[in-house]
């Protein structure tokens, strides 16, 4: 990997507002994007390669895509009726088509930036807007708690459980996320009901989900192990976190892909010339504190002897 020597801050971009941006810093910096670990992006890391599955299914980029096969499958897995499941573009494109259907909706901070983006109308005591597990903090809401909207992004990964099922409630999810293919763009929403389903799917635009994302769905589907899942991915974030407390850092544990790390001032800086992308969570309003994403397990002696490294500097 080519590698800029270690310097001012100033020389990387500043975060992108949603991080996953490691493939422009990485352009910025001078390295080989495909060098970069992206731990802006919190993914599953024990996904198997999609990219791998996708050869077998090139020939579904021709015809005009059908998502009904697709639909049929996932809501299989999800215990929903197809009627009430809407695939999408992403969890992001979820997000946006809920928001413009309701409106108006409450966001309690910090949470995840998108529901302000795409509400008409953020006010206190209108339908409340929650990640579950909440993002950044990480922290799962309890069973008595609710909310009008529950992102479920990172639910799966967290409980290996598809959803907690409160029925009565949108549910959204992102399957880019749980499958780590950021790239393909895929996600869902479960409507309370057949006929919000049916709103939702008047809003999307025609053939939004491609032809390709929709054919791996089954194949993703068979190769999904959400118990295991959550388990290796909570050892895997113990003996990460005890590496950054190792260090002498704060770290703060959550339920999800991902820890928390604490008064490292421009550790997001340090660590992008060697090769490594964290999330700066200045705009969740926590200052000096940095999301960081698990990385797979052949990684993780790599991100731990960057983070040493960065610390060191002056």
């Amino acid at each position: 990997m080519t590698r800029l020597p270690t310097g001012s801050p100033a020389t990387v971009p500043t975060p992108d507002i949603h991080g996953g941006d490691a493939a422009f810093v990485a352009r910025a910096l001078g390295l080989d994007p495909t060098s970069m670990l992206d731990l802006s992006a919190s993914l599953n890391p024990f996904a198997p390669d999609v990219s791998a599955l996708a050869v077998a299914h090139l020939d579904s980029l021709v015809a005009y895509p059908d998502d009904r096969p697709a639909t049929r499958l996932l809501a299989m897995s999800l215990g929903v009726d197809p009627g009430r499941l809407v695939l999408t573009n992403g969890g992001a494109e979820a997000i946006a088509l809920v928001a413009g259907h309701l409106g108006r909706g409450e966001v309690v901070e910090p949470e995840f930036s998108l529901y302000r983006r795409h509400l008409s109308v953020v006010e206190e005591g209108a339908g409340r807007w929650r990640s579950n597990p909440s993002n950044p903090l990480g922290v799962l809401a309890a069973p008595g708690e609710t909310a009008a909207v529950w992102d479920e992004a990172f639910y799966a990964l967290a409980t290996g459980e598809w959803t907690r099922g409160d029925d009565e409630a949108w549910r959204l999810g992102s399957l880019t996320k749980l499958w780590a293919c950021a790239g393909l763009r895929l996600g869902y929403v479960i409507a309370p009901d057949e006929a919000a389903a049916e709103a939702i799917r008047a809003r999307r635009p025609r053939w939004s989900v491609n032809g390709l994302a929709l054919s791996l769905v089954g194949p993703m589907l068979e190769a999904t192990d959400l118990v295991g899942w959550s388990r290796d991915i909570a050892d895997l974030r113990s003996r990460f976190s005890a590496g950054i407390a190792g260090l002498g850092l704060g770290v703060t544990e959550s339920a999800a892909n991902w820890v928390l790390v604490h008064e490292v001032a421009g550790l997001r800086e340090r660590l992008a010339p060697r090769g490594i992308m964290v999330r700066d969570c200045t705009n969740f309003g926590l200052p000096g504190t940095v999301r960081i994403a698990l990385p797979r397990a052949e990684h993780l002696d790599r991100v731990l002897t960057a983070i040493a490294a960065a610390t060191r500097e002056n």
